[in-house]
């Protein structure tokens, strides 16, 4: 019997921490929750808030692990889960389960918090053990509550006016909101041209380029030169009033500081690496994870990087001591600061007692942990501990140059450069920009000039702009923007990204965000009858609210009550609008030869173009949208090319027609009377030759289906998913073990079909119960 029981939820960071711990301590992993609310109405009070809890069933084996560990701990039980609210959480569960069983009446119970997975951590946190923060259980409570009775109203409402399996969320509607407005905000985007002018320049041998800044002595601005005929005359007299020679008229120099970044948080942390490699937050998470837990670095296993959920800038004195150390010992005198540098998280809500995301050891440099690590664990541990390490140096210093060129006539060019006066912090670590964004560190050298000075023109460019529409969001975008609103937490962001891929409410191109036309239809309707949800103000205070929860300067009841009763009245007020008045057809234009209205609509199986209305006699006409069409740009042109559908192609060898259509299942050819799907090839443009391949590599795929084919009396043996069959149109019959189907007779076949059930009609289950 053990004297002492912790539990964690990962099996890696149990491994981990019982090797720190030794023989007098048992320790368990949870894996995950242990109890969930229960999948149905009624799993929230709506009077009382008290709320219905289940085991979670995938978990049984773990749970009953758990029992049978603390009926064996004779001392105490320390509930060890992560350092945060979902931590909190797990261990509230966990702690309720251990007492319904009495498992707990005559122990000690604490909680312990471990930021790091590292020997002294371990210890230390088992030495300074706490008790469950009911502040922060409150705050889980409330938030699950929330998110329960959103997705359990709003969903089944969406499947009702639009269509089953849609889903709506709390935190992932404001989301999708984000990406819908900016693809609109892309759609009605008109481009305008603009030109710029830059003088071509060369002295001592090097050449550079000075901007136009001032034409005729007004300043110039992007829109001064809007056209090719007006930058042909502006062009023509700056050469004329340059004469081939620019002179130096006004030299301004300048040294700026350029201060390092702080450390990690969640979100700069997902931000940083989906911008420099290429990861997807949830990606990022999940590698972090397991630098966290602990990898084999060949004395062991040890947590390499401290908690990775956090909004935190601060650092441990400790930390920031080694990290000073690792400087003087690695790099030169000057780029150590005489004093630490001190990081304010600008979040009210941030949680200070947690650390941010740094290395557990600054010496562990990343080129000594590279061959204990996968790639992808060594480019992340590289990009956080060189965060880590750059945050503690001292600022960047940067030389700017500007030399302006006068000519006659009032006109001005302008040349700027830079160049890095010392690195400082750079050494080590470049932030990864957003789009537009300029590297104001990057060099740009410019000649040697004093004023007076003349360089030789060899050229004015004259180039051709046109303005660009706002970029659509990257999960670095994205994520920076729902944090400045104030949308959502650390550990939410990865999860309200994955809901919306896998909902298919919206795709990724190109690494961007573009919705879908399931998804602008959710967002309409929740902007049009729920938009007091989707706001994201609302949303932001929301989040604030639950945060004061957890800091115990809230109750989280009247919270829910406020929420519910307008909530409520919002959901049973919709109920009543009827599904046609929801689900809005996009009325296109008139069909030239009807002169039937022809519209747009998202109906069961996906969207489609209609020609009719729903209330004609007469049954409209319906043509699914083509891939990269949507409901909100498609033309009524583009409409009526869906409907000359099915295409004739031509005739096969033998002089069977064939045609290409789509139906409920997809695209398809028709030979004669057979179907052949064409799924990944367009109807509309597939060639006669492309159509004859796939329909030859069908039958001969349907020739290896047939094993036997007794035409004569309809029976043949099959190759079926499932294995080799036999079938008679109406009945299935099994192959028995051993037969080999090639070598059975008719007469076999025969016997075996007439003992088998008839289609539908299969074996029934004993039933259990009780009579």
């Amino acid at each position: 019997m053990s004297k002492n029981l912790v539990i964690v939820e990962s099996p890696a960071k149990a491994k981990t921490i019982h090797k720190y711990l030794g023989d007098d301590f048992d320790v368990i992993a949870s894996y995950g929750h242990v109890r969930d609310l229960i999948p149905k109405e009624g799993a929230v009070d709506t009077d009382t808030f008290e709320m219905k809890y289940e085991n979670v069933k995938r978990n049984k084996k773990y749970i009953d692990a758990i029992y049978k560990a603390a009926k064996n701990t004779s001392d105490a039980i320390y509930l060890a889960t992560d350092p945060d609210r979902e931590g909190e959480a797990i261990s509230w569960h966990i702690h309720e389960l251990l007492k319904k069983k009495k498992l707990i009446d005559s122990k000690k119970v604490y909680r312990v918090a471990f930021h790091e997975i590292t020997k002294d951590a371990v210890s230390a946190a088992i030495k300074t053990p706490g008790k469950l923060s009911q502040s922060l259980i409150d705050a889980q409570q409330a938030r699950r509550a929330l998110d329960f009775l959103v997705g359990f109203n709003l969903s089944p409402l969406l499947w009702k006016k639009i269509k089953r399996g849609l889903s709506a969320g709390r935190v992932q509607s404001p989301a999708l909101r984000m990406i819908v407005e900016r693809e609109k905000e892309i759609e009605a985007f008109k481009p305008k041209e603009y030109w710029s002018m830059d003088a071509l320049c060369e002295a001592d041998k090097q050449t550079f380029k000075a901007a136009l800044t001032r034409y005729k002595g007004e300043k110039v601005k992007q829109f001064t030169i809007e056209n090719g005929e007006q930058s042909k005359d502006v062009r023509e007299t700056l050469l004329k009033a340059a004469n081939g020679v620019l002179t130096a008229h006004k030299i301004e120099t300048k040294k700026r500081k350029r201060n390092p970044l702080p450390p990690f948080t969640t979100s700069t942390l997902q931000q940083d690496a989906s911008r420099k490699l290429g990861f997807s937050a949830k990606k990022t998470m999940m590698i972090a994870q397991q630098l966290y837990e602990g990898i084999d670095i060949g004395s062991g296993e040890v947590g390499l990087i401290t908690y990775m959920r956090t909004d935190s800038v601060n650092l441990s004195n400790e930390a920031i001591n080694q990290i000073r150390s690792f400087i003087s010992a690695h790099f030169e005198s000057g780029d150590l600061p005489a004093k630490p540098n001190y990081y304010r998280t600008k979040s009210k809500n941030a949680q200070e007692a947690h650390e941010a995301i740094r290395p557990t050891s600054a010496n562990r440099e990343p080129a000594k942990m590279k061959s204990h690590l996968s790639r992808d664990q060594f480019r992340l541990y590289e990009l956080i501990w060189k965060r880590a390490v750059a945050c503690q140096m001292v600022p960047a210093q940067i030389n700017t140059l500007s030399i302006d060129f006068n000519l006659p006539g009032d006109h001005t060019f302008r040349a700027t450069g830079s160049s890095i006066a010392y690195p400082g912090y750079l050494k080590v670590y470049h932030i990864g920009r957003d789009d537009n964004q300029v590297d104001e560190t990057a060099e740009k050298l410019l000649p040697p000039l004093k004023e007076g000075d003349s360089v030789t023109l060899t050229d004015i460019l004259a180039e051709q702009h046109f303005t660009k529409p706002p970029a659509r969001f990257s999960e670095a975008l994205l994520i920076k923007t729902l944090e400045e609103y104030g949308i959502g937490r650390p550990s939410t962001y990865a999860s309200i990204i994955s809901t919306l891929l896998s909902r298919e409410y919206v795709t990724m191109e190109q690494k961007r965000f573009i919705p879908t036309d399931i998804g602008r239809i959710v967002n309409k309707f929740l902007n049009e009858y729920f938009p007091r949800y989707v706001e994201y103000a609302f949303t932001a205070r929301l989040e604030d609210r639950l945060d004061d929860i957890a800091r115990g300067e809230a109750e989280w009841i009247p919270l829910m009550k406020e929420f519910w009763k307008a909530f409520k009245a919002k959901v049973d007020e919709t109920e009543k609008i009827p599904r046609s008045e929801v689900n809005k057809d996009r009325i296109l234009g008139t069909d030239p030869k009807t002169g039937k209205p022809i519209s747009v609509r998202m109906a069961r199986y996906g969207a489609v173009a209609q020609i009719g209305s729903r209330d004609d006699e007469e049954k409209p006409q319906f043509a699914s949208l083509r891939p990269g069409q949507n409901l909100e740009t498609i033309t009524l042109e583009e409409a009526l090319e869906l409907f000359k559908l099915p295409r004739n192609l031509g005739t096969s060898p033998e002089g069977e027609p064939i045609t290409a259509a789509i139906g409920r299942f997809g695209p398809y050819v028709k030979i004669g009377k057979s179907f052949v799907s064409i799924r990944g090839e367009d109807p509309h443009t597939i060639t006669l030759e492309r159509a004859l391949e796939i329909i030859e590599a069908h039958k001969e795929k349907e020739k290896n289906k047939i094993i036997q084919d007794f035409k004569d009396d309809g029976i043949q043996v099959l190759n079926g998913r499932y294995g080799p069959y036999i079938t008679n149109g109406e009945k299935n019959a099994r192959i028995p073990k051993g037969t080999e189907p090639a070598a059975l007779t008719l007469e076999e076949c025969k016997e075996l079909l007439e003992k088998a059930p008839a289609k539908g009609k299969g074996r029934r289950r004993k039933s259990t119960k009780k009579k």
